[in-house]
Order: C-alpha cells, then structure tokens, then sequence
C-alpha cells in the first residue's frame, strides 16, 4: 500500500471522514490497540500536545482502532483530544495498511491491532511508517519527520 486508501470512516464528532477528501495536506495515521488503555492513553495524550504544531507542519492527524464510536467519543472527551479518532470496526482500513498482527495477550493468542503510524504527502502517497512503536518519544518523532517534509 504505497496511497492513502479511499475509504470514508466513522469519526468522532458525529462525523465521517472521507481519507480522499484529505489529499492536499499531509496526513498521520496512527493505530493503537484499545481506547483507555495505559499506553494508547499516553499516546493520544502526547499527540493531542502536539497537535497545534502539526497543524502549523499542514498535517491532520488521526487516532485509528476498531473501538466502536461510543468508546472513541468517551476516550476523546475524558482526555480532550483536539483531532478526531476513526472507528475501522470492520478492520478495512487495517487490512489495507496490514495492521492486524496475532499478538500475546496473557498466554492466548490474539488478533489485534499492532501500534503503527503512517504518514502520507499531499498527494496521498505513502512517505513513511513506523511498526511496533514504542510510545515513548513516538509522537515528537512523527512531528520531526513531518517538519521536514
């Protein structure tokens, strides 16, 4: 997957996003296991601290799970995340970008999301990824490389 897919998903604020009305402006996607949880809470926080400069980098940025959209309106409200979460409950937009990983969780083999983030240009083409992210850092990271685009 080298574009942006053109897919249209729920999002928060009652709205849905079609990811082909973004092109024009550079776009992070960043998939994270599970809304409320430690780590994807501290990842959306830090991004959500970020996000005025990758406003000013021209940058949307995007949260992205298979949570359902009462979850990701609660999670976006009790943390006040100032960019929209898409809700991929039907895992299109993982399987397009290849997200879906068998995990270990507590000795069981599970199928979930592993943490990635994407980054597209304005015309939608696929310019980095990063794969089994450690939270730590990530966000600033994402923000450098956007920078110096």
């Amino acid at each position: 997957m080298s574009q942006l897919p053109s897919l249209t998903l729920p999002a928060t604020g009652g709205q849905s996003i079609s990811l082909s009305s973004l092109l024009g402006r550079k776009v992070v996607l960043y998939f994270y296991p599970k809304d409320n949880t430690p780590g994807c809470t501290t990842e959306g926080i830090d991004f959500g601290r970020l996000h005025a400069e990758f406003a000013a980098a021209g940058a949307a940025v995007f949260g992205v799970s298979r949570d359902d959209m009462k979850s990701h309106e609660n999670f976006k409200c009790k943390f006040t995340f100032p960019f929209e979460l898409l809700s991929d409950e039907d895992e299109k937009l993982c399987e397009a970008l290849d997200v879906i990983k068998m995990k270990n969780m507590y000795g069981k083999q599970v199928r979930g999301i592993e943490r990635s983030t994407f980054v597209f240009d304005a015309a939608g083409k696929l310019v980095r990824e990063w794969r089994g992210v450690k939270v730590e850092g990530h966000a600033q990271e994402v923000l450098d490389y956007i920078s110096s685009l």
